[in-house]
């Protein structure tokens, strides 16, 4: 068997409650955030800058761009929550438990997925976003609607 690990810097740590985003695009993990919340939001961090790739993400968990569900598969890989890449259909359909978590939460569709880590939103797609924050995996201010979308968390998170 083969462990995978990231290497990633850790991710700045604020007061407990809520990630913050600074206005470089840096997600601040809460004080009181478990060591796999703050591993996924320096995970989140470390891929904040990279493309929008279809496909990115899925043969290696390592790559130069990222699709939605390849975004999400490292974040969940990074917190130790996923062994391997999963499509967006096979995270709404056999990832987690339905329902929200306390850190995070996943929504998934055939077509998409995005998620929230520590209450912030982690997303390819810029859909309700006031601001330009550009394409590919970013973390985004706005909140976004997630009807049609099956709603997924890992127990005890």
């Amino acid at each position: 068997t083969t462990t995978t690990t990231t290497s990633t810097t850790p991710a700045p740590v604020g007061p407990p409650g809520r990630a913050k985003l600074r206005k470089n695009g840096i997600a601040v993990a809460p004080a009181d955030a478990p060591a796999e919340i703050q591993a996924a939001i320096a995970a989140g961090n470390s891929i904040r800058h990279l493309p929008y790739r279809w496909g990115g993400g899925h043969r290696n968990f390592y790559d130069s761009g990222y699709d939605c569900s390849g975004a999400v598969s490292y974040l969940l890989h990074a917190a130790g929550m996923l062994a391997s890449p999963l499509t967006s259909g096979g995270l709404a359909s056999s990832w987690g438990a339905p329902g929200k978590g306390r850190w995070i939460t996943v929504f998934a569709n055939a077509g998409h997925t995005y998620m929230k880590v520590a209450g912030l939103r982690f997303d390819t797609s810029s859909a309700g976003d006031r601001m330009r924050q550009g394409k590919g995996p970013r973390w985004r201010k706005s909140k976004r609607k997630p009807t049609g979308y099956a709603i997924k968390y890992y127990p005890a998170f």
